[in-house]
């Protein structure tokens, strides 16, 4: 009988143990895609106010502009996003994109091959009013190519801005199919609302003397360069000196800003313990992106 009872309590130990890898396991991917570099280069004293900070992660979705993954692609916020990436030509005639997970939808790999010459405007038609960007294509080729394929895929169809930020950083986070259109967002930790990646992610680009002045579109990273994927922030106030230069800006808002402002100043319902910041309380749904070649 002791023996059996030995054995039990092992087994009972051995399963706590399991449950506990997978719960921090589970963490370290929440804080991966926060929007996790908008704390990088941000005052220490700015970092300690916004957000809880996290040791250097890589992977992302957001925003981290790591919900976070800071506009990182997912909803924690990491002090140190990486800064640099391989340096490419502008316009690019060539983009890579690698497998990456969690898929918050499913979609296919954006061609290889961009039409760098090409203008796009891009009509996100939200449920506040349409929001009408130009695409920096000259400057951040490929991430403007992605945006444009889960666009014409309608990878943003039906999806929430999950995140906003309103001090220091001033941005609304958008682009994670997880915040469904009807999903009631909290800031749980268990959640994989500002995690999610199109199933892919690729390099930064335009990131020297990179600013971040009210209007700029930008893409939200997991801490690392290479880490891009669907999730973007809209800038509605000059957030040059929180973001420093970690963030792909590869669009400019040409009308529909004050839909982004408004919503601002009716800040967030929760915070994200993760990331700062937190769920908008003006719902932003977005319905549509459509794509017009200029």
């Amino acid at each position: 009988m002791a023996g059996k009872s030995e054995r039990q309590r092992r087994q009972a130990r051995e399963k706590h143990r399991r449950q506990q890898e997978l719960r921090a396991a589970r963490q370290r991917q929440i804080r991966k895609r926060w929007l996790t570099g908008f704390s990088a280069v941000a005052a220490a004293g700015l970092v300690a106010a916004l957000l809880v900070v996290f040791l250097p992660v890589s992977g992302g979705k957001k925003p981290s502009a790591s919900a976070s993954k800071s506009p990182s692609a997912s909803a924690s916020a990491s002090a140190s996003a990486t800064t640099s990436a391989a340096t490419v030509a502008e316009p690019a005639h060539h983009c890579g994109y690698t497998k990456a997970t969690p898929a918050s939808k499913q979609v296919s790999l954006p061609p290889t091959t961009p039409d760098y010459t090409a203008g796009y405007q891009a009509t996100i038609s939200t449920n506040l009013g349409p929001i009408t960007v130009s695409l920096l294509n000259d400057k951040a080729t490929c991430a403007v190519n992605s945006f444009v394929h889960l666009a014409e895929a309608g990878f943003f169809n039906n999806t929430q801005c999950h995140r906003l930020l309103t001090s220091g950083i001033y941005v609304l986070q958008c682009g994670d199919a997880y915040a469904t259109s009807t999903a009631k967002l909290d800031c749980s930790t268990t959640s994989t609302v500002g995690t999610g990646t199109p199933g892919y992610e690729y390099a930064s680009e335009n990131l020297t003397k990179a600013k971040y002045p009210a209007g700029t579109v930008a893409m939200a990273n997991g801490g690392t360069a290479t880490s891009n994927g669907s999730q973007f922030f809209i800038v509605y106030k000059d957030s040059s000196s929180g973001l420093g230069t970690s963030y792909t800006p590869f669009a400019t808002v040409s009308s529909g800003l004050d839909i982004v402002q408004n919503v601002a100043k009716d800040g967030y319902s929760c915070t994200y313990p993760q990331a700062g910041g937190g769920v908008p309380k003006k719902k932003v749904i977005i319905d549509s992106v459509t794509i017009k070649k200029t």
